[in-house]
């Protein structure tokens, strides 16, 4: 049975048909396809011009995605923003579905509906080769949960009382200056902060009445410390109520709140195994649904690539040599990387990727005031070749989906070292990305070093798609090659 499923979300709008991952925002160039304030300035950050009570994109994605037709079954997910937005047309009975089992569902007419934590599960679930799991799924709002936890029975656990950590975070973020969906943000502030008792009691109260974030003074205290205790707090939280359930060794962890590279870390101290999937907040909505209705109706186990978005042709300019690449990098240019089809998720992850010297400690100032354009606090990750990565980086696992904070453990990469001394690392090897390994590798044999710094293809937009946006980006920044498959492109 064919199947086609859409998210229909408050932001980051998307479709999947079990090969072409649709994000709307790489299309619309709308941040998380959500429209700006009609006021809004090229100065003003994404966040400032982002106008989340605006719900044109919402209807016009709703108008063009969702339409049942007689050849394949619409499998859909929502969430309580997403049908404010489009004005809710659904009767009765898909409102009141409550899953108790993360196979449960509704299935009706041609429409399959799972509830928008089921998918956020499904997704990390059936893409980590588990046979067994515990699931753990967090984010701000979705229908009927904030956070669920999935034992190894498939038994929903609805935590949503205890750890409404997502909407704790965004209320975080707006009050500090990062606006609705800045978390990641304020995250990047961890690193300089302190604890402070007076900000955590306050998160207490907040889990409890949310209403209750005007009680917080900025002017007391900074929002560096604001940010170090909110990830304490989680932290904290997390150990609470989630570390009792664990019910196996193996832990999924999907939702919002999944970038938080911090909070995956910790667990990894208490499960031997944590997977986190490349697209865990709602841009990866679809795919988890999908996959859910192709494992209860076709008896299939769908896997799907992280790589998932469109292919594009380019054959003007010279053809590259990834050596003089790699030599170019080394002496310190800056490159713009673009590759194939487009990673699924917010991470760029080697096929949409801006690639600079680790060795370099300027290398972050340079990339955030000239090419990224962004505050100039905020960190750049490591993508360090699988077999290396425990030489540099204190962490059990391997990190394919740039999903974990690690401690550094050595001072010649002082371009990817947080102020804390940390990094998000990515790890590389040949069967998932052959020429991201290859360029990294020529990078290794020149250096010694075996990673490359990589942050996202994008200069206050969304990550570039096509080629067109890619040479836009380059001409605009100060970015110095532009590589586009098996071309070069030089300033």
């Amino acid at each position: 049975m064919k199947i086609f499923s859409v998210a229909l979300n408050l932001h980051d709008h998307n479709t999947y048909d079990g090969i072409f991952h649709n994000q709307r925002e790489r299309y619309t160039r709308f941040k998380h396809n959500v429209p700006l304030h009609m006021d809004a300035y090229a100065h003003h950050s994404d966040e400032q011009k982002m106008n989340i009570d605006d719900y044109k994109l919402s209807l016009k994605f709703y108008n063009e995605y969702f339409k049942k037709n007689k050849n394949y079954t619409l499998a859909f997910s929502f969430t309580q923003g997403g049908l404010r937005s489009i004005n809710n047309p659904f009767d009765e009975e898909i409102l009141n579905f409550k899953p108790k089992k993360l196979w449960d569902y509704y299935y009706k007419d041609n429409f399959y509906y799972i509830d928008h934590h089921q998918a956020h599960s499904t997704y990390a679930y059936l893409n980590s080769n588990f046979k067994q799991s515990d699931i753990f799924a967090i984010d701000g709002m979705g229908y009927n949960f904030k956070s669920i936890f999935i034992d190894k029975d498939k038994n929903i656990i609805d935590l949503s009382q205890d750890l409404s950590l997502g909407r704790l975070w965004n209320d975080m973020s707006k009050l500090t200056g990062f606006g609705s969906l800045g978390a990641s943000k304020l995250m990047g502030l961890v690193g300089y902060g302190n604890y402070n008792d007076y900000y955590y009691n306050i998160f207490d109260l907040l889990l409890q009445n949310e209403t209750k974030s005007k009680l917080i003074n900025l002017e007391k205290f900074s929002r560096e410390d604001l940010a170090f205790t909110l990830q304490k707090f989680t932290i904290d939280k997390i150990k609470e109520h989630v570390y009792p359930l664990k019910s196996c060794d193996n832990l999924c962890i999907a939702g919002g709140v999944a970038y938080n590279g911090y909070m995956n870390e910790e667990f990894t101290k208490h499960y031997e195994n944590v997977f986190v999937p490349p697209a865990v907040g709602d841009e990866g909505q679809a795919i988890g649904t999908y996959q859910h209705a192709d494992y209860t109706l076709n008896n299939n186990i769908h896997k799907s690539e992280t790589f998932a978005g469109k292919e594009y042709e380019y054959n003007e300019g010279e053809e590259v040599n990834y050596k003089e690449v790699a030599q170019a990098i080394a002496e310190g240019k800056i490159v713009g990387w673009f590759q194939g089809k487009s990673e699924s998720g917010n991470r760029a992850l080697g096929n949409r990727s801006i690639l600079a010297d680790p060795r370099n400690p300027d290398i972050k100032d340079i990339i955030n005031s000239t090419i990224k354009m962004r505050e100039d606090f905020r960190p750049f990750a490591p993508a360090v070749l699988e077999e290396h990565y425990k030489e540099y980086f204190d962490t059990k696992l391997p990190s394919p989906f740039m999903s974990r904070i690690c401690k550094v453990k050595s001072d010649k990469v002082p371009g990817i070292t947080h102020v804390d001394g940390t990094a998000r690392i990515q790890t590389v090897n040949k069967q998932f990305n052959k020429k991201f390994y290859n360029i990294i590798n020529e990078f290794y044999k020149i250096t010694g070093i075996p990673m490359l710094l990589n942050t996202s293809f994008n200069c206050q937009e969304p990550i570039v798609e096509n080629p067109k946006q890619a040479i836009n980006t380059f001409n605009r920044t100060a970015l110095d090659l532009l590589v586009i498959n098996d071309r070069i492109i030089r300033k």
